[in-house]
């Protein structure tokens, strides 16, 4: 596995959404879903605001990897469960970063059931 670049990172979370796209079991990408995200650290972190039922978040459970674009960066990854190590700080990243959405729109991503479907997004090297 590979580290994000400070760039990358930068521009990511500078981005209002990412377009995520799961890897099928035959390799080929699912359509790809427009989702938020947000930087914790060196880390980039997404949810699924519908909980671990959601299409796209059981679609990352099949193969573990994916393909991210968002801020001008195309990266392929994989996707790591978080579980639980920062909820705290990663609801606090949400809330700041889309604090200008109403809170229909907020709560749902720093919910109980969100927070059991979020993905620590890992950069998988290009080799």
């Amino acid at each position: 596995m590979s580290a994000w670049t400070n760039d990358e990172l930068d521009r990511i979370a500078a981005a209002e959404e990412l377009e995520l796209a799961s890897v099928r079991r035959d390799r080929t990408l699912r359509k790809p879903v427009t989702i938020w995200v947000v930087r914790h650290g060196d880390d980039l972190y997404v949810r699924s605001a519908d909980g671990r039922g959601s299409t796209w978040f059981r679609g990352t459970q099949s193969s573990g990897e994916g393909h991210i674009h968002a801020g001008g960066v195309d990266k392929d990854v994989t996707f790591v469960e978080a579980g639980g190590e920062a909820d705290d700080e990663i609801d606090d990243a949400y809330r700041a970063k889309y604090h200008r959405y109403d809170a229909r729109y907020v709560d749902p991503i720093v919910s109980a059931d969100a927070r059991a479907a979020t993905l620590k997004l890992v950069p998988r090297s290009s080799s």
